[in-house]
């Protein structure tokens, strides 16, 4: 008898350890986390993971890094089902346009008081907040600074309009063409038109835009920026700064790197200073965030572990290991982005304090891919004179405003 209840209070031990063990398990949130190709910073990642975890002992982060190419399929196939990932990292345009189909949880304003607020204002769709800010790029200008020197101009340009004006005595003087414009590439033109203050489709055939047009038509016809602006991508358009045939390149700080590796002559001579700008005075910007699915199991968690991915620590050893700026405003007044000391740093720098002046953002319209063509088509008949300036821009809006009926 007495091993009979021995064994019994053995069992019940063991039942009782188990029902616990399940009733644990039970309460454990697992909180799927999706990113756009961050595999490369798998280390971090799992640092960030792994610390979350132990202050939070109910939840379980589960992350699942997308190709970057696969983001949008995969996002918008998980949306639509009864079990979406609890958070998504997406670019702001194909927020937006989830944002437009009604998947997406509102964020509270109250919760992101810590980021840029001039990125929180970019951001929103409709004056509603649906996305959280993880990461930025803002452009610099690269240039040569011996051809600089060679051409006899004294002061760097700031606008594109300074630029045009110096253009042919820099292609004079130094056989090399001032800049190289990829005009026809995805949004730059667009970009470039929001920079003068010209957004609406209406205002794209208005006096001031016509100007901007026929500046760069000039430019063209006269042969002071190159025959394959209309063609060439920004790559390209690297490769011909590594050739020293262009002075001012503008793109990302992380061209320097590839400057450096591909053509360090070139580099030893190379410097960095703002983006051009227009006569508003803001710098175009792109931003990656977050976004939680209407659908999402826990919205809650996902919000919190979000919040605590791009916390000011968190977001400024990210920024470390990459060439990334912080979207939050502590991780923005760090010394970090105050260091002038090398060239990569002095790039790293200017770029974050551009994000303080963006407004006004360009805002992305449901059909933009479809505007973007339109206005590319519109810069190559204006450029190669296939049509008057004018007649060109009328057609261009009678065809946006035909997209958005």
């Amino acid at each position: 008898m007495k091993k009979l209840f021995i064994l019994f209070l053995v069992t019940l031990t063991i039942l009782t350890l188990s029902a616990c063990t399940i009733r644990k398990d039970a309460s454990l949130k697992e909180v799927t986390f999706w990113t756009l190709q961050m595999g490369d910073f798998s280390d971090y990642m799992y640092k960030v993971i792994r610390s979350y975890e132990k202050e939070h002992p109910n939840v379980q982060i589960k992350w699942v890094d997308v190709p970057f190419s696969e983001g949008e399929k995969r996002t918008l196939a998980a949306v639509m089902t009864d079990n979406p990932p609890d958070l998504i990292n997406l670019n702001p345009d194909f927020s937006a346009l989830l944002a437009q189909k009604g998947t997406l949880e509102e964020i509270d304003e109250n919760s992101v008081q810590e980021f840029n607020p001039e990125i929180i204002k970019a951001l929103k769709y409709n004056n509603k907040l649906y996305s959280i800010p993880w990461y930025a790029t803002s452009a610099i200008t690269i240039y040569n600074k011996d051809l600089f020197t060679k051409s006899g101009i004294i002061r760097l340009p700031k606008t594109y309009k300074e630029l045009a004006a110096i253009s042919e005595k820099v292609n004079t003087n130094t056989g090399a063409y001032a800049f190289l414009p990829t005009i026809t590439e995805n949004d730059t033109m667009v970009k470039i038109l929001n920079k003068y203050g010209i957004s609406d489709i209406v205002d794209y055939n208005s006096e001031e835009s016509k100007q901007v047009f026929e500046m760069f038509q000039k430019l063209y016809q006269n042969g002071l920026i190159p025959q394959e602006s209309i063609t060439l991508t920004l790559r390209e358009a690297l490769e011909q700064y590594m050739a020293g045939k262009i002075v001012f390149f503008t793109g990302g700080a992380n061209f320097l790197k590839m400057v450096e590796e591909n053509a360090p002559t070139v580099y030893e001579q190379t410097d960095v200073t703002e983006q051009i700008k227009g006569p508003v005075g803001q710098n175009d910007f792109s931003v990656m965030n977050f976004v939680i699915p209407k659908k999402a199991k826990y919205k809650k968690e996902a919000l919190d572990f979000c919040l605590y991915l791009t916390n000011a620590e968190n977001q400024l050893e990210l920024a470390r290991r990459t060439n990334v700026i912080s979207t939050n405003s502590d991780a923005l007044k760090n010394n970090f982005y105050n260091d002038y000391s090398d060239l990569t740093a002095k790039a790293r720098s200017i770029s974050a304090k551009q994000i303080n002046k963006i407004t006004p953002q360009l805002k992305q319209k449901r059909n933009q891919k479809e505007i973007n063509t339109q206005v590319n088509t519109a810069v190559q008949t204006i450029l190669l004179k296939k049509d008057s300036t004018e007649n060109a821009l009328n057609n261009l809006v009678k065809s946006l405003q035909n997209l958005e009926r």
